[in-house]
């Protein structure tokens, strides 16, 4: 009986590892101006093919709010899907997710048409990732996700990056369209996070199941 825990422990940490090497998930919570969302997001192992600190988001779920355009509490549906566009010859930083959305008006003119966005999360923070932009820092990078609301409306969430002076950073930006239409365009986005490992609730049952199996093993010998 002496090797009774054996198999338990065995099977929490084969259950466990997988789990921990596949996918972890991050609660991130938005608010600004009339402006708010509960979203969280699931990545996995694979990065970005330029950048191994950018992490590839795989899945996104939650709820949107835009009082600027009557948005209340829209169910997120999901990432639009990254293009991997090639970006601007003068920009080298880039990552390899780079992609584009287009929007036929409503844009300013340094947009050129286009949201951009490459889906990714940076844990330890984005480094400089525009050639001719040299603000960085926070979960998102300045292209940021992309995710979808319904009635072809979709959401561009990013970071401007870290500033001096009395603005704390990082400073997000937010962006709301359609292909036909710019909806809304934030800038000065809080957005928060919180980890939610996902070999937190595995771990507790698996050191609950070593629990029983140990009093089991008690039982036994005193019978």
């Amino acid at each position: 009986m002496k090797y009774a825990l054996a198999p338990v422990l065995a099977l929490t940490c084969a259950l466990a590892m997988p789990l921990a090497a596949q996918a972890e998930t991050v609660s991130l919570q938005v608010s600004g101006t009339g402006v708010s969302a509960s979203l969280t997001i699931t990545y996995g192992a694979q990065t970005d093919a330029k950048y191994p600190d950018a992490y590839v988001v795989t899945g996104i779920s939650g709820s949107f709010s835009d009082a600027s355009v009557g948005i209340s509490n829209a169910t997120v549906l999901g990432l639009v899907k990254t293009t991997f566009n090639v970006p601007d010859a003068t920009n080298l930083l880039a990552p390899a997710n780079f992609s584009r959305f287009a929007v036929a008006s409503g844009l300013g003119p340094q947009n050129n048409g286009y949201l951009s966005y490459d889906n990714l999360f940076w844990p330890g923070g984005a480094p400089q990732t525009a050639s001719d932009y040299p603000a960085y820092g926070g979960m998102l990078d300045i292209y940021g996700l992309m995710f979808r609301i319904g009635d072809g409306k979709v959401v561009n969430l990013w970071s401007n990056g870290v500033f001096d002076g009395p603005a704390l950073g990082p400073i997000y930006g937010l962006a709301v369209a359609t292909v036909d239409q710019a909806l809304a365009y934030h800038e000065g986005i809080s957005v928060t996070a919180v980890p939610e490992p996902a070999t937190t609730a595995l771990l507790l049952l698996g050191l609950g199941a070593t629990g029983w199996a140990a009093r089991r093993q008690r039982g036994t010998r005193a019978g």
